[in-house]
């Protein structure tokens, strides 16, 4: 199986892992509607999971197949709070989505508020986005991930809700004009989400100044559950809700270490050069290569197809093969290079 194939395989997985554990959370709440909303949330899983890996894709650490399962995240780093985050993010967004558009039963547009004054010279109107309804559902499922009464859930649970947050403060306010000639006398504004990938953006903000949770150890080893738990809150009274916190710093992205999460960056592509690249892919090969102290190797590879193809009456196409070199730039260990012929160091 090809890369493309083995990720595919492991989304699936990912999302049948996912409409399990959303079943039975609903099932044990008592709620009969679990069905009902199994496939937005295995959609918000999904497009979570894909705006993570493009957010990174061109850092040390590119969050990985092994980052996106809740819970095989050993550590509660900065890294592991994108993913909560993100994760729920992802979950409520597509069932606010759905549910405005009427996919969802007995749920539909923020309607109630319409008629009433939304500020000067407009009122609300039209068709506004069921946040609060994507908000509970998520919620509900996402949060019941966390059955702890530690830290490490405390910090997840809060991540949890600066990703639902995150959707919030993203959302946009549309109007319409209305009156004598578009003369505007009167305008009605609703919310609707912005695309998804603006919330990646903004909570990729929040990972570069996330928090470290700083909680007194002495409490905390106190064995006592009313200090620790006084600990936690008394920690996070202190950082805004839409904050991304941690605990553990994170570990050295340049060399594998499976033990803490690390894949290493030896292997991985880089970007040398190319028009219109963004920062991250101008700065990749600094990134991976040069700052783990490895080097960039060039591999071309002759690649044969066909080509200048004519067609003859009736009914034959002959074509002619030719060779064309592809490149690809690596990361690599100059320790290990070979073929000498075909691989080039920069």
């Amino acid at each position: 199986m090809n890369s493309r194939q083995n990720y595919m395989t492991f989304i699936i997985i990912i999302i049948i892992i996912v409409v399990l554990r959303v079943a039975s959370n609903f099932l044990m709440t008592g709620s009969k509607d679990y069905l009902t909303y199994a496939k937005s949330v295995q959609v918000g899983t999904q497009i979570g999971v894909e705006e993570c890996k493009r957010q990174f894709a061109w850092d040390r650490w590119n969050c990985p197949d092994s980052a996106t399962q809740l819970k095989g995240l050993k550590r509660a780093t900065r890294e592991t709070a994108f993913v909560h985050a993100i994760s729920s993010a992802g979950v409520m967004y597509t069932l606010t989505r759905n549910c405005s558009l009427g996919e969802l039963e007995n749920c539909g547009c923020d309607g109630p508020k319409n008629g009433k004054l939304g500020g000067r010279g407009w009122l609300w109107g039209g068709c506004s986005a069921n946040v609060e309804f994507g908000e509970r559902i998520s919620k509900e499922y996402v949060d019941a991930e966390e059955t702890g009464q530690d830290s490490r859930a405390a910090v997840n649970l809060h991540n949890n809700a600066a990703g639902r947050l995150a959707v919030k403060d993203t959302m946009t306010r549309i109007c319409r004009c209305h009156g004598m000639s578009e003369s505007c006398s009167v305008k009605t504004c609703w919310t609707q989400l912005s695309d998804f990938r603006a919330v990646g953006n903004y909570l990729r903000i929040k990972y570069s100044h996330a928090e470290k949770l700083d909680i007194d150890q002495k409490r905390m080893n106190a064995g006592n559950s009313a200090d620790i738990q006084g600990a936690i809150m008394d920690a996070l009274g202190s950082i805004a809700q839409s904050e991304l916190i941690y605990l553990q710093d994170s570990p050295d992205y340049c060399r594998k270490n499976a033990s803490l999460g690390a894949h290493g960056t030896e292997g991985r592509e880089c970007l040398l050069h190319g028009q219109g690249l963004t920062q991250g892919e101008r700065r990749s090969c600094r990134r991976l290569c040069h700052e783990c102290g490895l080097r960039v190797e060039e591999k071309r590879t002759e690649v044969m197809s066909s080509c200048n193809c004519k067609f003859h009456w009736c009914c034959k196409v002959h074509c002619e093969d030719c060779a064309h070199v592809t490149r690809a730039i690596r990361v690599s260990d100059t320790a290990h290079a070979h073929n000498k012929n075909q691989l080039h160091t920069f």
